[in-house]
């Protein structure tokens, strides 16, 4: 009963959130600013992620395919797919879930627990669509630029260290990355960035705004925002890979 409940409010949550998404000149400068907080503060560690996640995989991947038998042009295309398709928007992902879910759901629990938004709404204010929308459509609209950012660094990443480790020449890792190069890829990159954003900034928000218990009970919602984030997209994934590929 307890888990139908929580999906009963979710859902209605989210119906208020898309109703309310009309309301343009509500939430206007609250999406600019959730756009520079979703996106902007949230490159450094997504080209951290990028680098170091291409970098791993082409070193790990160079070891393990050592032979004269395989050509090493097969480790650009390991590495270069495998972001493309994969660890560029599930890593990131995972990252993110921590940063920007755990941010949105403590602002929110603040807010709720403070009673800041029950002062909005006798204001007049429509409390979903000043506080849930612009967070949510950052989400939505931010992941793929960011996944863009950890695609293209995560390349350049393990381009950078096969070049540096001595194991992978430039010449022959992109030419395997060109080889073995399919534009779905990218277009399965992006539509699990848009999940994952709209995942992990809704269930946030669900969090947050029905967050009780004072401070205590903001430190957990902000923990189950973080955990639920990761679970859900990690069961997201497996979907979209059964239904996409």
């Amino acid at each position: 009963m307890y888990a139908l409940k929580e999906i009963g409010k979710y859902s209605t949550l989210l119906y208020q959130a898309l109703r309310s998404s009309t309301e343009w000149s509500t939430y206007r400068k609250n999406l600019f600013q959730e756009l520079v907080k979703v996106g902007y503060d949230s490159v450094p560690i997504i080209v951290l992620v990028g680098i170091f996640t291409g970098s791993v995989m082409t070193l790990q991947s160079a070891y393990q395919l050592e032979s004269a038998f395989i050509p090493l042009s097969t480790i650009g295309a390991i590495v270069s797919e495998s972001i493309l398709i994969e660890l560029a928007a599930v890593i990131s992902g995972l990252v993110l879930a921590g940063k920007v879910g755990a941010r949105v759901a403590t602002e929110l629990g603040n807010m709720r627990v403070s009673e800041q938004i029950d002062a909005l709404e006798s204001m007049g204010f429509n409390s979903v669509s000043f506080l849930v929308v612009p967070r949510v459509l950052a989400g939505i609209l931010m992941f793929p630029v960011l996944y863009i950012v950890a695609s293209i660094f995560g390349v350049g990443g393990g381009l950078a260290a096969g070049y540096f480790s001595g194991s992978v020449p430039p010449a022959d890792f992109l030419q395997g990355a060109r080889m073995y190069f399919y534009p779905w890829n990218i277009v399965f990159g992006f539509v699990k960035s848009f999940v994952f954003g709209f995942i992990i900034t809704s269930i946030a928000c669900y969090k947050g705004y029905y967050a009780t218990g004072g401070a205590e009970g903001v430190g957990k919602s902000t923990t189950n925002a973080t955990v639920l984030g990761c679970i859900y997209i990690l069961l997201a994934d497996f979907i979209l890979a059964v239904l996409l590929l």
